[in-house]
């Protein structure tokens, strides 16, 4: 299955995607236009407790524990998907299995976004290794525990159809409408986004208004 942007080996290049835009996307995407199109992000308690999680794990470099070498900060890409970002970590087994771990701090939900970033990782790592990835796993920092994810083609096909969001919202330079419910709640982003919200939500509430004025069910249209 190919980009539904563009096929591998077209006659136009795919629009280069990071990783962690995929996910931004999944979980809201009006969140990912505003860091893509707007360049604004907003630090909260949980993405600093993000940013001291992975500057512990995002050194670059590597290990070797047991039969298993691990690989920390490493660059990957896919060229016919047109995907771009940084493992937090890959283990590299002695049977051949290569194993992408990306961290996080908070709770993890199953066949959430943070599924469609490892996935994606897991997707790089196989063209770059030629070699089957067939697994990921999440390590949640309030879990204490590692989650492994299958990379099956209906997740792999969540991969593609999100990549292709994301460049169509680059391609059109517009912001999605608010999501305006229970993820803004958990949005660090809520502060630059629901301003334009609320204005939004007002201007509606006065429209309202207007339709059912006296004045206005006087003189119908």
């Amino acid at each position: 299955m190919t980009s539904p942007h563009t096929s591998p080996g077209g006659e136009h290049e795919l629009t280069q995607i990071t990783l962690s835009a995929l996910e931004h996307h999944a979980y809201c995407p009006r969140q990912c236009g505003l860091i893509l199109l707007e360049d604004a992000f907003t630090d909260d308690a949980a993405t600093i407790r993000g940013t001291h999680l992975h500057q512990r794990v995002d050194t670059p470099g590597n290990k070797g524990r047991g039969t298993i070498r691990t690989l920390h900060a490493l660059p990957v890409w896919h060229d016919d998907y047109g995907l771009t970002g940084i493992c937090d970590t890959v283990e590299l087994h002695h049977d051949g299995r290569i194993l992408p771990i990306e961290h996080k701090s908070g709770r993890y939900i199953p066949g959430g976004p943070a599924d469609i970033q490892a996935a994606a990782q897991a997707l790089c790592l196989q063209s770059m290794f030629q070699r089957p990835v067939p697994e990921a796993a999440i390590f949640s920092a309030a879990d204490r525990r590692r989650h492994l994810i299958t990379i099956d083609d209906t997740l792999r096909s969540r991969v593609l159809h999100t990549a292709h969001a994301v460049r169509t919202l680059l391609d059109s330079g517009t912001l999605p409408a608010p999501a305006a419910d229970t993820r803004c709640r958990r949005c660090s982003m809520a502060t630059h986004c629901m301003p334009q919200a609320l204005a939004d939500t007002r201007r509606y509430q006065q429209a309202l208004t207007a339709l059912h004025t006296p004045d206005h069910q006087d003189n119908p249209a």
